[in-house]
């Protein structure tokens, strides 16, 4: 899978990305990140990219034509890299506060992809008509504000490459990891059986299969409702795990009537 990413400060992403499992991919050739500057489309002398915005306000905004040809060589080369004419168009990921919030699912989603493009934004932001021109996507991290898109753009292709196959090995399958089944993930214990006082729980150690993930699936369930209790609403439970999920919801409405 190749990611794409249209940005002022190309270094970031590259020291951000290039390390740990995601420099493994990258070292075998599972996925690239190819890091692109838009200053590097900028017609001033100066290699501006960004003006005052029009109606007056704080802040600069960065105009549309360094980014519109930022892209339109990222997509000249995707097509020379063997894409048919009339293919489906490569997806454009714009990283905003007002976009579509990221998960897991949409990690999945993406991760079906050949391709895919970031565009970075900074300062008070983007020209509002090149984001029409070639923006499918507009996702966020989260309800705050960052000071540009590298940090989310770094976090999605993290999430994303963790999907794509060969990526992880066996010892890290993401197949059982948070918010997989939509619940978040139980508790995990290591050597040695005994820490501090506190021992590892027995059904852990029992080796029987069958316990173990009834465990760790009530386990999931109680970190879920405490936690995250608005994921269960998108949650599908077989019978077992739905019969405890109610008693634990009548359990809990009963210990705070008292």
């Amino acid at each position: 899978m190749k990611f794409h990413v249209m940005t002022l400060f190309p270094e970031m992403v590259e020291q951000g990305l290039h390390t740990s499992i995601l420099g493994r991919a990258m070292d075998a050739g599972i996925i690239s990140v190819n890091t692109v500057n838009i200053r590097d489309y900028s017609e001033d002398k100066h290699r501006h990219v960004d003006d005052y915005p029009y109606g007056g306000g704080a802040g600069m905004v960065m105009a549309a034509e360094p980014i519109a040809k930022c892209y339109e060589a990222i997509a000249g080369a995707i097509n020379q890299d063997g894409t048919e004419a009339g293919a489906k168009r490569t997806r454009v990921v714009y990283l905003t506060p007002w976009g579509r919030v990221f998960d897991q699912q949409l990690a999945k989603e993406l991760a079906g992809e050949e391709e895919l493009v970031f565009l970075c934004g900074h300062y008070e932001g983007v020209d509002e008509r090149v984001l029409t021109e070639i923006v499918t996507d507009y996702v966020s991290i989260g309800d705050y504000v960052l000071s540009g898109g590298e940090l989310p753009a770094m976090v999605m292709i993290d999430a994303i490459a963790r999907m794509v196959p060969g990526v992880l090995t066996n010892e890290e399958s993401g197949e059982t990891e948070s918010f997989m089944n939509g619940l978040l993930e139980y508790p995990q214990y290591t050597r040695p059986e005994e820490w501090r006082g506190q021992p590892v729980p027995e059904v852990l150690l029992s080796g029987h299969h069958a316990k173990v993930a009834e465990w760790r699936m009530q386990r999931s369930i109680d970190r879920t409702v405490k936690y995250r209790p608005e994921l269960m609403d998108g949650v599908t439970l077989d019978k077992k795990s739905a019969k405890y999920y109610r008693e634990l919801l009548a359990k809990d409405a009963e210990d705070r009537q008292d």
